[in-house]
């Protein structure tokens, strides 16, 4: 085969391997800024693996999009040598918008690049119309940034439950809110003029553990989310499973051995219809606990002493507990992180998760990182695991 021929056949495979190493090197080398900062060029090099011009490269490329900046005191080793400069993120140029759809309302936020929450606001749905609930999320992150002075946004991310698909931004099927194929990143995107990112909430919070919570460093984590959806996601060595249309994840309806309450699919026990935070209110009010359906007037009256709101929560979580040990039996994961609203207010709630999860792997199990935050964090960490992952696609063009 003559040469030219034979390079025409092999030279895309490289041009694309490439392309997917820069990316993953400016990944790492972001990361590594976000974990250690401030932090010497030299030290992320020996931390990463990468050539010191690469990491220099790198940083000067991150300097110049506005998501680095030099510390202001250079650093010397040993009192000896050139200063070494560290690095550490600019929190201060950007920020980027959380939106998290809940069933009875929706958060909007906006966050720093370190995954803090800045301002955030609660959107009670007037109808679960999307068109509607998506065109108050717009206005409400509109609202949040002209009341932040000098803040850029990089995009948007988007969280919810139910079946979302990521890849084409869409919310397949959310039963609760009644949503069938609301195509919600081109809505928002169209609203906002900004880039939009969309995941299940699960999911994004596995990013945000791994990103700015409890889960760094892990190998592997669980996180199990019990709200009025419940839902989990799995991700082990950086990457979330997905599965095909992103469906993994979906639990609820697994059967709960002895569980009464009738489900929607017709079955009774179902994991969702035992756990809802529906289900929680109404048993509350049904014994007098609470008159209403927001679950932390339940762990409200616990506080005060209600022995029987102690109960019910205490109750709830044993049945998440068991929730968490079956699924610790299938993924064995190193780390399991439980957002549940007894669970993040609690330590006997917690401690209940553990017991039922048993002796040997309860030290694993730990309440999200975020209790006062969740949901802002939510839905901001789907666009900041968007730009670790690819931070050299947020060009000026993109903000």
């Amino acid at each position: 085969m003559p040469r030219t021929a034979a390079s025409t056949l092999v030279s895309p495979i490289p041009r694309a391997a490439d392309s997917d190493r820069r990316r993953t090197s400016a990944s790492v080398v972001l990361r590594s800024v976000l974990e250690h900062g401030p932090v010497a060029r030299s030290t992320i090099a020996r931390l990463t693996g990468l050539s010191p011009a690469s990491v220099t490269d790198y940083c000067a490329r991150f300097t110049e999009l506005g998501l680095i900046r030099e510390a202001a005191a250079p650093r010397r080793s040993n009192g000896v040598g050139r200063p070494h400069v560290p690095v550490d993120l600019d929190d201060s140029r950007f920020v980027v918008g959380g939106v998290h759809i809940a069933v009875p309302y929706t958060t909007v936020a906006l966050l720093d690049l370190r995954g803090r929450v800045l301002a955030r606001r609660e959107l009670k749905h007037e109808r679960a119309d999307p068109g509607r609930v998506l065109a108050r999320a717009a206005d409400g992150l509109a609202a949040l940034l002209a009341g932040t002075p000098g803040a850029r946004a990089l995009g948007v991310g988007v969280a919810a439950g139910g079946w979302v698909d990521r890849d084409s931004g869409t919310v397949v099927e959310h039963p609760l809110l009644g949503w069938r194929d609301v195509p919600v990143r081109e809505v928002l995107g169209a609203r906002t003029g900004l880039p939009v990112h969309v995941d299940g909430h699960a999911r994004a919070l596995v990013n945000g553990e791994r990103l700015f919570g409890r889960a760094r460093g892990s190998g592997s984590v669980l996180h199990l989310f019990v709200g009025n959806v419940v839902d989990a996601a799995f991700a082990t060595h950086d990457a979330v499973h997905y599965g095909p249309r992103s469906q993994a994840g979906a639990i609820a309806h697994l059967p709960v051995p002895g569980g009464t309450e009738p489900c929607a699919c017709g079955h009774t026990g179902c994991l969702q219809a035992e756990l809802s935070e529906r289900t929680l209110c109404r048993r509350a009010r049904e014994a007098g606990v609470v008159d209403g359906v927001n679950p932390m007037h339940v762990v409200g009256a616990a506080a005060a002493g209600d022995p029987v709101a102690v109960r019910l929560l205490v109750e709830r979580a044993t049945l998440t507990g068991r929730a968490v040990r079956l699924l610790l039996d299938v993924l064995n994961p190193e780390t399991v992180v439980v957002t549940e609203v007894g669970v993040m207010h609690r330590e006997d709630c917690l401690n209940a998760v553990r017991e039922a999860v048993g002796a040997e792997r309860a030290g694993h199990v730990f309440a999200t990182s975020f209790p006062g935050t969740v949901l802002a964090v939510a839905g901001g960490s789907v666009i900041l695991d968007a730009l670790y992952r690819d931070p050299l696609a947020a060009s000026p063009e993109a903000i």
